[in-house]
């Protein structure tokens, strides 16, 4: 049995290989490994869920096997979670209703909501729930909006809702809206938004409340604002023109955040108001 030093102190090792130990690659001293444990898994989290349109059945939600529907992900979801809608289309036909307080949706890239019947496909009534980054739109023009909103603190953020192509003036197009507050929904946010291709924007009804900035609007007969109190800043229009940008119906305050006019106007890109008021 030879002696091998390694960085100082002598000990005996049984491979005659005349080399210091550890460098010779062979060397027995060299390759002793511990017990092997039994195999991870990644177990499923209600706060951090995943879906994926493609993903086999039977999958817990984590990101190792995703749901492959939204409804799957809202089920088990836990109030202040959220659920990641990976790429792919996922045709809805019966609404998801968002009741989890705090629930954030998130889409990513190439990821597509296509509703195929005449529902709401997205009721938010959980209180203060998050869309962002979703993009929306139909098979067909259906006489409904595609997010409607109730409760308090919703937000909209960073989506993409656009029906298809209706033929003739917009005042005879099927009635599809990107969103539609109930009465008395309040502190709503809807930011960097882009809507287009619809008989309007939004429809604002009595005593819901909030802010809408930063939005995109093109193609559509614009938001009508029935009764309701909206701070409106920095929205742009795009071509194909709006039938009229913002429409302020009778029974609407007068003073603020509407009037002056011409401050709503200068501060949404010398937006065309009708104002009915």
């Amino acid at each position: 049995m030879n002696e091998k030093r390694r960085g100082g102190p002598i000990f005996n090792c049984s491979f005659p290989c005349n080399r210091f130990c550890p460098c010779h690659p062979d060397c027995p001293e060299n390759n002793v490994a511990g017990p092997t444990g039994a195999t991870g898994s990644l177990d499923p989290n209600p706060y951090d869920l995943y879906v994926q349109a493609d993903a086999a059945p039977g999958g817990n939600g984590s990101i190792t096997a995703p749901f492959n529907t939204i409804e799957e992900a809202l089920a088990v979801a836990e109030p202040n979670g959220t659920i990641h809608v990976l790429r792919g289309t996922y045709p809805v036909s019966s609404q998801l209703a968002v009741n989890v307080p705090g629930l954030s949706i998130i889409g990513s890239a190439g990821s597509e909501i296509l509703l195929r019947a005449p529902v709401v496909p997205f009721l938010l009534n959980g209180g203060d729930v998050t869309l962002d980054g979703l993009t929306m739109t139909s098979d067909n023009p259906y006489p409904v909006e595609f997010i409607q909103i109730a409760g308090s603190g919703n937000r909209i953020l960073n989506c993409t809702v656009y029906g298809p192509n209706q033929s003739g003036d917009s005042s005879t197009w099927v009635v599809n809206r990107g969103f539609v507050t109930q009465p008395n929904a309040t502190d709503l946010l809807a930011r960097n938004n882009i809507f287009h291709t619809l008989r309007q924007a939004a429809y604002l009804n009595p005593g819901s409340t909030g802010t809408i900035a930063y939005n995109v609007v093109y193609n559509t007969r614009g938001y009508v604002v029935d009764g309701a109190s909206f701070v409106f800043s920095g929205n742009s229009w795009g071509i194909p023109q709006n039938a009229v940008d913002i429409a302020l119906l009778a029974g609407t305050v007068s003073g603020a955040p509407y009037d002056p006019l011409s401050a709503l106007e200068a501060s949404n890109s010398d937006a065309t108001i009708s104002d009915q008021r």
